[in-house]
């Protein structure tokens, strides 16, 4: 898998804890932590995007950070399991999935010419 891949993989989980340390955070630590998720998160994506289709990278990562802060809040906060929630997350990971195996690497284009 590529590194930049990986980066976007990295990022979303990243947004997964910032997102939740919006709904959830409530002093300065709890604030910091969301502050530097937030840093991270932007930065790896940022730096994936360089490397690949950035479209495609703001899909995957925005999907599976949707995918797993969903996911987190029944796990974890107790939100309601719901058949229907965890359809449409299963839809939206095939759908990231399917962008991941149809995009061509720049990396891989460029080694080509």
């Amino acid at each position: 898998m590529n590194t930049n891949w990986i980066k976007v993989f990295i990022a979303a989980l990243f947004e997964v804890f910032w997102v939740i340390g919006l709904k959830h955070a409530n002093d300065f630590w709890t604030w910091g932590g969301t502050v530097i998720a937030i840093i991270i998160s932007f930065y790896l994506m940022i730096m994936a995007g360089k490397n690949l289709p950035v479209g495609t990278v703001y899909a995957v990562f925005v999907g599976l950070g949707t995918a797993g802060t969903v996911s987190s809040e029944i796990l974890l906060f107790g939100e309601p399991f719901q058949a229907e929630k965890v359809l449409l997350i299963l839809l939206l990971i095939s759908g990231v999935i399917g962008l991941k195996i149809v995009t061509n690497d720049y990396a891989k284009e460029s080694e080509g010419a």
